[in-house]
């Protein structure tokens, strides 16, 4: 209550700071968000609700001043409403500022105990190990300090029920199952700790130790070759590595038979995933020599921090293209120095 009170008083005090009465309110689809159901319960605005990796998309494009233009994004992150009401987040989109076709996802599959899975990423080693092998797997050795044989066994039950365990696409839940099962992280203090700490295993391996085979349809063969080489005594960061590899290959396989088959040349990488600069320059150097243009975050933040540009810039375009004018927000003037 206390977070809404200070949304409603913040709102209230930039309206009157700038002298702005709004008239058109952009906001997240998710029917669930506070901001969501008071955007909805304004008098006298216009709402437009705006898909979650949508807005990352559209964020992204705006920055760049590539309004007009369609372009195949890869929008990786930890949690997005889905239009189908699944839990999004390892999306390839197809769009532009006024629309957006859902072109390619990551395997689905149960998030057991919905947020506690987000707390807990060994409760994601579970449904990905589980998705991997056909069956549910016993409690891998370099979880049983963390996870009491009884909570692991009881995630069958939990993930078996669609009201506390929706589906997922999520990349990000998917790094941190592959970050529990290397032994690195079964709970978090912060969101996407544990995919952090993947990443900083995977630099500590350097280059040339290969990749493991995966599509971004399919990744359950690099889920079984992770944890082959765990139960081989591979170092983890070695492990890291060939995770990311895996992930980058079948992102930048995607991106260029999607961008191919639409006779499209440009593609965005956004979303909190794309915080992991090791995915990130993989990805963006792959994709740029097959000879796609990469849009990247510079001026907004690739996570959350450019949600609401985005939404404003969908907004904009989707007047602009009612009336015949569209004045697409400006991200201000980039940063000097280093970045």
């Amino acid at each position: 209550m206390a977070t809404l009170e200070a949304f409603r008083e913040g709102i209230d005090h930039f309206q009157r700071l700038f002298a702005v009465t709004p008239e058109v309110v952009a906001h997240d689809l998710h029917p669930g968000y506070l901001s969501t159901e008071y955007a909805l319960a304004r008098d006298g605005v216009q709402p437009i609700g705006v898909q979650h990796h949508h807005a990352h998309l559209a964020a992204c494009l705006a920055e760049h001043r590539a309004c007009d233009e369609a372009a195949v994004g890869a929008i990786f992150d930890g949690t997005g409403y889905g239009e189908d009401g699944t839990v999004w987040g390892g999306e390839l989109l197809i769009g532009d500022l006024l629309g957006y076709r859902r072109a390619a996802w990551l395997r689905p599959v149960p998030m057991p105990g919905a947020g506690a899975a987000i707390r807990q990423p060994w409760r994601m080693a579970w449904a990905w190990l589980t998705e991997a092998f056909g069956e549910p797997q016993p409690l891998p050795r370099r979880l049983s300090a963390a996870v009491e044989e009884s909570r692991w066994s009881k995630m069958a039950q939990i993930a078996a029920s669609p009201a506390v365990s929706p589906m997922t696409s999520s990349m990000g839940r998917l790094f941190d199952a592959a970050a529990a099962l290397c032994g690195l992280r079964a709970e978090v203090s912060y969101e996407g700790q544990a995919a952090v700490e993947l990443e900083a295993a995977a630099w500590r391996a350097g280059a040339g130790v290969g990749a493991y085979r995966a599509t971004l349809s399919d990744p359950r063969p690099a889920v079984r070759a992770l944890v082959a080489d765990l139960r081989s005594g591979v170092d983890v960061a070695v492990v890291a590595a060939r995770f990311h590899g895996a992930i980058s290959a079948a992102t930048v396989s995607a991106l260029a038979r999607i961008a191919g088959e639409r006779g499209l040349g440009t593609v965005v990488l956004s979303g909190g995933v794309f915080q992991n600069r090791r995915l990130l320059k993989s990805v963006a150097a792959g994709a740029s020599a097959a000879g796609l243009r990469v849009l990247i975050p510079e001026r907004l933040p690739p996570n959350d921090g450019g949600i609401s540009f985005g939404q404003a810039a969908v907004a904009a375009a989707r007047l602009g293209s009612t009336t015949g004018t569209a004045a697409v927000p400006d991200p201000g003037t980039r940063p000097a120095g280093p970045r």
